[in-house]
């Protein structure tokens, strides 16, 4: 359904992603951001699933300025050491200017109607916060974000609907983290949080350890939802 594609980032180079339309061949658009595993088979087919919801939906290649094209899963030891040696190498100020780049990028489309969204994953779900907080993003979805409580400095800046989906049990964001979230953003008129009880980090990966179909199928259409109401 989509195709490899190259975005011009803000300092001129090349950076590489993911694109998938709607059968109508336009709509509202979705950025979706990654996992520390890169634009694998998992952001592809989150990108396919959206475009099969009637939007046009793209994930760009964040990973590019310390590796190009990484596509790993998440089910070797290796993998998960090497996803999370290019996590820690990862600079998310770059990955949120690469980001408004792609948003550029896909309101230039002629297939988007010029609104955009964008959802992301573990550190995408931080970077969606951010996105939120320094884009001009018409709303944002982040999944089990890693790191929210230490910008929460920024709540100030985020301007437009934000969601957040929250694993009670996620192991990479504790209880005092959580704790850290809510008290900081439950009284946010653009921020809606929901808890899932019982719920470990990347319930909604298909495939992962820890996905439960039920609080997958919950959250996501928590998350269309909201797409559906501000990006019309």
């Amino acid at each position: 359904m989509g195709q490899d594609i190259t975005i011009q980032t803000k300092d001129g180079n090349q950076m590489g992603g993911y694109l998938a339309l709607p059968a109508t061949g336009s709509g509202p658009a979705v950025v979706a951001i990654q996992e520390i595993f890169g634009v694998n088979k998992v952001m592809r087919d989150i990108c396919d699933w959206l475009a099969g919801e009637g939007f046009v939906a793209i994930s760009p290649d964040l990973f590019w300025r310390i590796e190009p094209g990484i596509q790993l899963t998440d089910q070797s030891e290796a993998e998960w050491a090497r996803a999370f040696e290019l996590f820690q190498a990862f600079d998310a100020d770059k990955g949120v200017e690469d980001i408004q780049a792609t948003i550029d990028h896909v309101r230039g489309l002629e297939a988007c109607t010029g609104k955009v969204g964008a959802t992301g994953y573990c550190l995408g779900g931080l970077l969606a916060y951010l996105t939120a907080a320094r884009t001009d993003a018409d709303c944002a979805v982040g999944y089990y974000g890693v790191g929210i409580e230490g910008k929460l400095a920024e709540k100030g800046d985020i301007k437009k609907p934000l969601i957040l989906h929250i694993a009670k049990e996620d192991g990479f964001c504790n209880a005092e983290a959580q704790a850290a979230i809510h008290a900081g953003l439950d009284d946010h008129p653009h921020v809606t949080i929901h808890d899932y009880e019982g719920q470990d980090h990347a319930f909604a990966r298909v495939g992962g350890e820890h996905y439960n179909a039920e609080a997958a199928a919950k959250a996501n259409g928590r998350t269309l939802e909201l797409f559906r109401s501000a990006l019309k």
